[in-house]
């Protein structure tokens, strides 16, 4: 997808490649117990466990466009982004790269 590997995007663009990456990782890690946040283009459920159903998620990772997008292809290290977690879970680390560049 030339959107995603794009090192210049527009705004719709950067909504695509965010969208098309959290499809990824629900494809890999299906599930409902962490909620991962890429506002204003999208958020996922993904993480097999208990499940969550009412108000905030005890589990949420939260971070910008590009920080997904940087995490998703590999351009990026988890350790090294800068990102919002809460919740004993909220890690994805073991799921990323999506895609290699």
């Amino acid at each position: 997808m030339p959107a995603v590997r794009a090192t210049e995007r527009t705004r719709d663009e950067t909504a695509l490649a965010v969208r098309y990456l959290l499809q990824l990782l629900v494809d890999r890690v299906p599930g409902n117990t962490v909620e991962v946040r890429v506002p204003p283009f999208g958020a996922v459920q993904v993480v097999e466990g208990p499940r969550h159903t009412r108000g905030t998620p005890p589990n949420v990772i939260e971070m910008d466009a590009e920080t997904w997008i940087g995490l998703a292809t590999g351009a990026l290290d988890y350790g090294a982004a800068r990102i919002h977690a809460s919740g004993t879970r909220a890690d994805i680390s073991f799921a990323l790269p999506l895609l290699r560049q």
